[in-house]
């Protein structure tokens, strides 16, 4: 039995699929030739603790591995950052355990304790099956959880990489949103996220196929969130993911383009691996 069919099965088993993830795509979309199947999932790692709040990296690569993504968004990302991590560059491990490869797009990179030691980082990252073509860090409005007075300024985090999917060049963003109950800068986050989209579909003059995986800290009906469904499609996974243990909302994100990105189905993964449950989604990239 196929890893891919394994996981589904499981899935359904908890009661999480239903029908909502259909097995590998063959049926053609929209254009000419068939469309290209993509399974891709956002998860929040927590620096590697569970909701036990201990670090165990093997638990979180056997949640990851079990999801089968293609492509996977994974937020609260540590490399070197400290003793909660074992001081170990958790990008680079995921990666290399999981066969991926892997594109790191740090929030903050700070000096290191001791002189001459890397320096210690902390963000969002993309694991992908597909080689990574490019990769930017762009910056979003920040409000600093380093700085003891901070203020809103633009600050990086917001990575993007672009994907060759079977000749298909699809861009990947994952972001982790602002935690505050105040609003504002997210709203501050919204628009510039919109402003970066917009300007890769400019720039590229012909259809472009766009993923946005992350943490919005912000559930669906949020105000602030609402521009962002003017472009993108939500895929409504059809379960809270926080807290992992008993979740009640949702703020973990898979959307896509709605023009030309087709949702076949979606689900919330249950794991205690994290204090997040990661999304999975199986897509069509239309042609």
């Amino acid at each position: 039995m196929s890893l891919r069919r394994r996981t589904v099965e499981v899935l359904v088993a908890a009661g999480l699929l239903g029908a909502a993830l259909a097995p590998p795509a063959t049926a053609a979309g929209h254009g000419p030739g068939p469309s290209v199947p993509l399974r891709v999932a956002t998860y929040n790692i927590h620096a590697g603790a569970g909701t036990d709040n201990v670090f165990d990296l093997d638990r979180q690569v056997a949640a990851l591995r079990a999801l089968d993504a293609d492509v996977i968004g994974l937020q609260e990302v540590d490399v070197r950052w400290g003793d909660r991590s074992e001081w170990r560059d958790l990008a680079a491990e995921l990666g290399r355990r999981l066969r991926m490869h892997v594109s790191f797009a740090p929030i903050y990179s700070l000096d290191p304790v001791v002189p001459g030691d890397p320096r210690r980082e902390f963000g969002v990252a993309v694991l992908s099956r597909y080689r990574i073509v490019s990769a930017e860090n762009h910056d979003l409005t920040r409000l600093s959880t380093q700085d003891p007075n901070p203020v809103p300024a633009p600050a990086p985090g917001f990575g993007e990489v672009v994907l060759k999917v079977r000749g298909l060049p699809v861009h990947v963003y994952a972001t982790h949103l602002d935690y505050r109950a105040d609003p504002s800068v997210r709203v501050a986050q919204v628009a510039d996220t919109r402003r970066i989209m917009a300007e890769d579909r400019r720039a590229e003059r012909r259809p472009v196929r766009q993923i946005l995986l992350g943490d919005f800290n912000a559930p669906p009906t949020a105000p602030e969130l609402a521009p962002l469904w003017k472009e993108l499609t939500d895929i409504e996974p059809g379960g809270p993911t926080y807290p992992a243990q008993d979740p009640v909302q949702r703020i973990d994100y898979v959307a896509v383009s709605k023009d030309t990105v087709r949702v076949r189905g979606a689900a919330v993964a249950e794991t205690l691996a994290s204090d997040h449950r990661p999304v999975v989604a199986d897509l069509l990239l239309r042609r």
